[in-house]
């Protein structure tokens, strides 16, 4: 049995990566089980025609991130026909959003082509093996998650009762929606994952699945095509590099956006010297995301070529520059490391859920296009093949004889959830789980007025904006998961408080 660490978004999930680990799976396998588990049984929350992004630091190899981030469809559509198929939703959720769903919100999937590029360039176990897991829950049914259900009270019927077989696994044969723990079994999606287990990801890209997403698609009038499909390819990307302390931090790169913005949050507070959150090293902390978040909306989300104005952010946060004009869902995420020093780190997206299952796959398809906070440009979002916007951050650190693998879910609370972590953890030294259940804050741009939002019992500096305290720790502050190997001290894994979290180690 391989030693490993896992930190991930179910216990049911953490249980496939043992699984994996138990016929000598290395880090990589562990995490691409527990993802593939995490991502097919969470509905609602992720879905496998969705996005994902796969950071992997081997010992002795330089980083990698696999790029698998969702893309603009519509290869050979006519101008014409472009633009069509979508349908604003309005949701109480998260304090009220407006989302497209549709055929037309659907964007090109990338989360199963990165799993199968980081399991053929650095996993070691059987490709049906890192299956085997997920397609047994889905085969003999998975609980419903709390925070599934949480958020499928607001859009279970509105957003996934669109499709007859996505309404049958979601509520009861009198129209009601399960409950947290009731048993959920999705039509058709264990034999979709079993092909898949036999014949690898081309049957979702270029065979039968791809033209069943493609038909469905064009059929409502959306612009993805099984051309989008075949062409789809992840992307191997050299990770943005920084310095904590003496830890080495590999994130996510340009064009996602998630790993410039964290990066520039910690250059911002690099100079913090703290041994607790005063209302003085709060006050740092705020300016250092104000500053961070209202460069990404000025300069970021709507740049045509990101990478220069991501350079030019994580060098403005370097200089010390950033600060100076501040003078006053839906995602899942596994981290594991094992005990040859290699990390892995994996988080994936589906958006809020298109609401689309193309009949007799069981896949559930994004709504990445129409996930309008992030994807500012809407329908119109670029040339076909172009990838669109992505807060993830899944990162992976290294110093002399330890890995670290972290993460979040969040959306837009990524970055600034993994920010106070990092700092808790690398730079003030609280115990990994201490540094993961600390308190946060995050500054609300998402509005027209930007706001502060904090959890209870923090010492908070007096700031020029409105704020708002929540009464206890809650799931909209993301939901760190992190594992470390340190190499002298052995395991330690933690998993957020804030949500529903599996761990498990050689040591639990």
């Amino acid at each position: 049995m391989s030693r490993v660490a896992v930190a991930t978004t179910s216990q049911l999930a953490a249980d496939a990566a043992r699984e994996v680990a138990e016929i000598g799976g290395n880090a990589v396998d562990c995490a691409l089980a527990a993802a593939l588990l995490t991502i097919n049984t969470e509905p609602g929350v992720c879905a496998l025609g969705g996005s994902a992004f796969i950071t992997i630091w081997s010992a002795g190899e330089d980083p990698i991130t696999v790029d698998g981030n969702v893309a603009v469809p519509g290869k050979g559509v006519a101008d014409e026909d472009r633009k069509q198929g979508a349908v604003e939703v309005s949701l109480d959720y998260g304090g009220g959003i407006e989302t497209l769903v549709g055929p037309g919100s659907v964007s090109v999937p990338g989360t199963l082509a990165a799993v199968e590029d980081a399991w053929r360039n650095y996993g070691s176990a059987p490709w049906p093996a890192i299956f085997a897991p997920t397609i047994r829950a889905c085969r003999d049914g998975f609980p419903l998650s709390g925070a599934c259900r949480y958020y499928l009270g607001y859009s279970g019927d509105i957003i996934f009762g669109r499709s007859k077989d996505g309404h049958t696994a979601l509520h009861h044969d009198d129209g009601s929606l399960l409950d947290a723990g009731d048993t959920v079994i999705v039509p058709h999606l264990a034999d979709t994952l079993d092909a898949i287990a036999n014949e690898g990801a081309r049957l979702f890209y270029e065979g039968e699945i791809a033209r069943a997403i493609a038909e469905h698609c064009r059929n409502g009038d959306g612009m993805l095509t099984l051309e989008d499909l075949r062409s789809y390819r992840a992307i191997e990307r050299a990770p943005l590099m920084s310095r904590i302390g003496d830890w080495q931090l590999a994130s996510n790169p340009p064009p996602a956006v998630g790993g410039a913005v964290l990066t520039a949050m910690l250059l911002a507070c690099a100079d913090l010297d703290i041994e607790r959150w005063d209302a003085t090293a709060l006050a740092q902390l705020i300016e250092a995301q104000r500053a961070c978040l209202d460069f990404r909306q000025r300069h970021l989300d709507l740049a045509e070529d990101v990478g220069p104005e991501a350079a030019r952010l994580v060098e403005t946060a370097r200089s010390g520059r950033l600060l100076s004009r501040w003078t006053s869902a839906s995602t899942v995420h596994t981290s594991v490391v094992d005990d040859s020093g290699n990390g892995c780190a994996i988080t994936a997206s589906s958006g809020y859920g298109s609401g689309e299952m193309p009949d007799g796959t069981g896949l559930w398809l994004n709504n990445c296009l129409g996930e309008i906070e992030l994807n500012r440009r809407g329908l119109d979002a670029g040339p076909p093949g172009a990838r669109l916007p992505s807060n993830m951050a899944p990162s992976v650190a290294r110093r002399d004889g330890a890995v670290l693998a972290v993460g979040s879910p969040g959306a837009d609370r990524i970055t600034t959830a993994m920010q106070q972590f990092l700092i808790n953890y690398l730079q003030i030294g609280m115990p990994l789980a201490d540094a993961i259940a600390h308190p946060r804050v995050h500054v609300d741009t998402s509005g027209a007025d930007i706001q502060l939002k904090a959890e209870p019992n923090l010492d908070l500096p007096e700031v020029d904006l409105p704020v708002t305290v929540f009464p206890e720790l809650v799931m909209y502050f993301g939901g760190v998961g992190a594992a470390v190997f340190d190499s002298d001290a052995g395991f330690d894994v933690a998993a957020d408080p804030r949500r529903e979290g599996g761990v498990f180690s050689p040591d639990t």
